[in-house]
């Protein structure tokens, strides 16, 4: 199930969510422009490895290029690979326009920090000591996907369908994509192993759970909220 497109248009320019679509692409391409060692050795300096953050472990002094601390943020601007960036992306365009609407330019740059941070945290609390590195702006996008269904659970998301061979485009509320979305990251984080790297299912559902929670402080004032009991 890929997004494609939502009939929700926003009333302010997207300033933020083009500036971080912007810098993660060029990071990514800075990336892609080293060769094969010089890319790992970027994933294990700016990515973020739970053991190092902990103290628990330490990276040669030729990696070690930034503090500990700080590559949970460096980290949310490194991908692993080209699927790994657009579907990332895809989903920021998608949702991010309306969401930073709601809250306002300067809310929404710091939610979205804030929700990576949280989202880090929720996969690498599980497993301290793990030196995998993690990196990726899901667990930042994630909360604002949280974000997106209290605020906008009716609009219409274009979504495509793969059904065995064919592709199917179908529209469906927003409500019903982003909780199916986030009943799959619950169900493949419940099966995940964390030590073996892979899809960060942890940080997804911390970040989720983030933007959910956090929503309500950022948005702009009269905003309304969806409430289940309301309607």
């Amino acid at each position: 199930m890929i997004p494609l497109r939502d009939d929700n248009p926003s009333a302010t320019p997207p300033v933020v969510t083009v500036g971080v679509l912007t810098a993660v692409a060029a990071v990514f391409l800075w990336q892609w422009s080293l060769p094969p060692a010089g890319f790992e050795t970027a994933v294990y300096a700016l990515g973020l490895i739970p053991g190092v953050l902990f103290g628990l472990h330490a990276l040669p002094a030729e990696l070690a290029i930034v503090p500990a601390e700080v590559t949970v943020l460096t980290s949310m601007f490194l991908h692993g690979g080209w699927m790994h960036l657009i579907g990332n992306m895809l989903f920021l365009w998608v949702f991010g326009d309306n969401v930073e609407d709601a809250m306002g330019h300067g809310r929404f740059a710091v939610f979205y920090v804030t929700c990576g941070i949280a989202a880090a945290f929720a996969q690498v609390l599980p497993d301290p000591h793990s030196v995998v590195p993690m990196i990726g702006a899901s667990g930042a996008i994630s909360g604002v996907l949280g974000a997106y269904l209290l605020l906008f659970p009716r609009a219409r998301v274009l979504v495509l369908v793969p059904l065995g061979f064919f592709l199917y485009t179908v529209r469906w509320p927003a409500q019903l994509v982003l909780l199916g979305w986030f009943g799959l990251q619950l169900l493949s984080n419940a099966f995940a192993d964390s030590g073996s790297g892979g899809v960060a299912f942890g940080a997804h559902v911390g970040g989720f759970l983030a933007g959910v929670t956090l929503v309500g402080l950022f948005k702009r004032p009269g905003v309304r909220l969806f409430n289940p009991l309301r309607g």
